[in-house]
């Protein structure tokens, strides 16, 4: 039985094989696609994951546009890793299927309950605003979510945006607030395990070598934001940081982490939208959320292009 879920994006280039390993992996039924304004405005990411669907071939999937700015501050964007579509690296055409009428957050309410208790897991990847909203509309859905796996935060590797915070969480940490008090279990991809996932020339040109029109748009998208973090970090490659969360339901031995407590900073403009992980459980509080730490890099790379393959 595959696994039902929804993935809550604002598509990047990482956004984009997330994606499209979700498509190509037969253990996962996506049952739609949220967007959120992140990584560029709303207007793009909504666009851009429609784009990313047609160049899979499929669309069937529904694609609805959520929340335009985070919960109480101004909306930060990252054009300049993404380039300004979100999706730079290659050109592809418009999209043709439409963006549905309901807003993302009334989807993702719904759904939740229109099925059964613990049937849907909610993957997002870029801010938790849509989550965050649906969570304060419809308390009722926050026990009935299986779980929800996440790209954010940090602990060792501190802050990508900001010298404390990682990009999602930094973007509208009032919502990631909300999700981490929310008591739905669950699994954090920090930039500890992304960070552990470097693209390598030969991992960007085993895409390329599919020979398939999603082949090559993965390389031509990795060969593009892979410059900025390489530039900025000084490594041999960049990190694939959404696709950690698919492919932690596909296959959750490539992962390790910790079951601790992770708080989000919203008091300090210093350290906002920190995500102050208990790695070392030095408090008493309560473990919320499975904090990960290490990644089967070799195992991440085979599983994504063994799938990115069958598309």
């Amino acid at each position: 039985m595959a696994r039902k879920i929804i993935i809550d994006t604002d598509p990047g280039q990482d956004d984009a094989v997330a994606i499209l390993l979700a498509l190509g992996s037969p253990e996962l039924d996506l049952l739609g696609i949220t967007c959120v304004a992140g990584n560029v405005p709303l207007p793009l990411t909504s666009k851009n994951a429609r784009v990313i669907c047609e160049l899979a071939g499929r669309t069937d999937v529904k694609v609805f546009a959520g929340c335009e700015k985070p919960l109480q501050r101004r909306l930060v964007t990252a054009e300049n890793v993404h380039g300004k579509t979100g999706l730079d690296g290659i050109e592809l055409p418009d999209p043709t299927m439409p963006l549905q009428e309901m807003h993302a957050v009334d989807f993702i309410i719904e759904t939740i309950r229109a099925e059964a208790p613990g049937a849907v897991t909610l993957c997002p990847l870029g801010p938790l605003t849509n989550i965050a909203t649906a969570l304060q509309r419809a308390p009722d859905i926050a026990p009935k979510i299986a779980e929800i796996v996440l790209m954010g935060g940090a602990y060792f590797e501190v802050g990508n945006t900001t010298p404390a915070a990682e990009f999602n969480i930094h973007v509208d940490p009032q919502a990631a607030e909300i999700v981490f008090k929310s008591g739905i279990p669950l699994v954090v991809m920090p930039l500890d395990v992304t960070h552990k996932v470097l693209t390598t020339r030969a991992r960007v040109e085993a895409f390329r070598a599919l020979g398939t029109p999603v082949g090559h748009a993965v390389a031509s998208w990795t060969d593009f934001f892979e410059r900025f973090d390489m530039a900025k970090y000084g490594s041999q490659g960049a990190p694939l940081h959404d696709p950690c969360v698919i492919a932690y339901l596909i296959r959750p031995e490539l992962f390790e982490g910790r079951h601790i407590n992770v708080e989000i900073e919203i008091q300090s403009e210093l350290t906002m939208g920190m995500t102050v992980a208990d790695w070392w459980r030095v408090t008493k509080r309560a473990p919320n959320a499975m904090f990960m730490g290490r990644a089967d890099a070799e195992g991440f790379y085979q599983l994504l292009t063994e799938r990115i393959g069958r598309l």
